[in-house]
């Protein structure tokens, strides 16, 4: 396989890809670029004289280091990796990627999230790997046949919203950011915690994929007007995804996340999108009549010692979320 850096990528023809997601889009690596400054890498890969696809990550710093992530945890963004006219040729491409980050790109080590690699052939190929679990909900049929996939508990919690007055109502204005942020703020304190993300990625993100139409953004009123939760969801062609979503504590009694959930989820099957990925796990996602899904997200070190320099960083992560 040959594999060369792309200046002025075609991202439309990517974009018509069987295997593209919203997470390799231009818009969406444009928002990655500047939450995390990073370097957007564009890689065609050709076999022989016949290009057969595409990979897209960025590269970032850590400790002076260079990693390419496809995606790098913390970026709260999903599946990247490979675009391919041949599934077949994903294992072969990984090989081949990973010794091209080090002596083209300089960097010392490669994550890559990508939905098409089966846990068999990568614990095969050798290649060290963490399963992101979660759960995916089939938007087929009708808005009823979607409805009645719902545990009991879940229906009977949408039903109530509805006789308490709650409404769903679509979000564009600027107060969305700070409203969302504060319930976010609010959830986390909860368990002693900061939100894994600041604010300013919140507003890049609705910077970069609003004008696209391809993001949801949602608030939950009580009958007097209040919001008392909001969430995000983005989409692609195939699937939706739960960015994030918050609620007041006060307030979930009225089950403001379920007619949240709910109303995305009959938004996004109208616009022609056939599943909905949760993202990450949580039990109480099993309710919305999701199946477990696990993909494995892929690492490799070049040099000695990274693994435990990506667990220090891990660790350090989650002590500043405490204090």
């Amino acid at each position: 396989m040959k594999f060369s850096l792309v200046e002025n990528p075609p991202w439309d023809e990517m974009s018509r890809m069987p295997d593209h997601t919203l997470f390799q889009s231009k818009e969406w690596i444009v928002f990655v670029a500047e939450a995390q400054n990073a370097q957007p890498v564009i890689i065609e890969i050709a076999d022989g004289s016949e290009r057969i696809g595409w990979f897209v990550g960025l590269i970032v710093k850590k400790i002076g280091l260079r990693i390419l992530g496809s995606p790098f945890p913390g970026w709260t963004t999903s599946y990247m990796g490979f675009n391919l006219h041949d599934v077949g040729n994903r294992t072969e491409a990984l090989g081949s990627l990973i010794k091209f980050s080090r002596k083209e790109l300089g960097c010392v080590g490669v994550e890559v999230m990508d939905r098409k690699f089966q846990e068999s052939e990568i614990t095969a190929a050798g290649w060290r790997y963490r399963l992101l679990t979660g759960y995916e909900v089939d938007l087929s049929g009708t808005e009823n046949d979607l409805f009645d996939r719902f545990s009991s508990s879940t229906q009977r919690n949408i039903r109530k919203s509805e006789r308490e007055g709650i409404s769903v109502v679509q979000a564009h204005e600027d107060s969305f950011i700070a409203e969302y942020y504060s319930q976010l703020q609010e959830v986390f304190a909860l368990q002693g915690l900061k939100p894994t993300y600041t604010k300013k990625r919140v507003e890049l993100l609705l910077k970069h994929l609003l004008p696209t139409g391809r993001l949801l953004l949602l608030r939950v009123l009580d009958p007097g007007g209040k919001c008392i939760a909001s969430g995000i969801f983005p989409a692609d062609q195939h699937r939706m995804y739960f960015w994030g979503g918050a609620s007041r504590t006060e307030s979930r009694i009225l089950r403001p996340n379920e007619a949240m959930h709910w109303f995305a989820m009959k938004y996004w099957q109208g616009r022609g999108v056939a599943l909905y990925d949760m993202g990450g796990g949580g039990e109480y996602k099993r309710k919305y009549g999701g199946r477990p899904i696990a993909v494995p997200w892929i690492r490799h070190s070049h040099i000695p010692g990274f693994e435990m320099l990506r667990s220090l960083a891990k660790r350090l992560v989650e002590m500043r979320q405490r204090f």
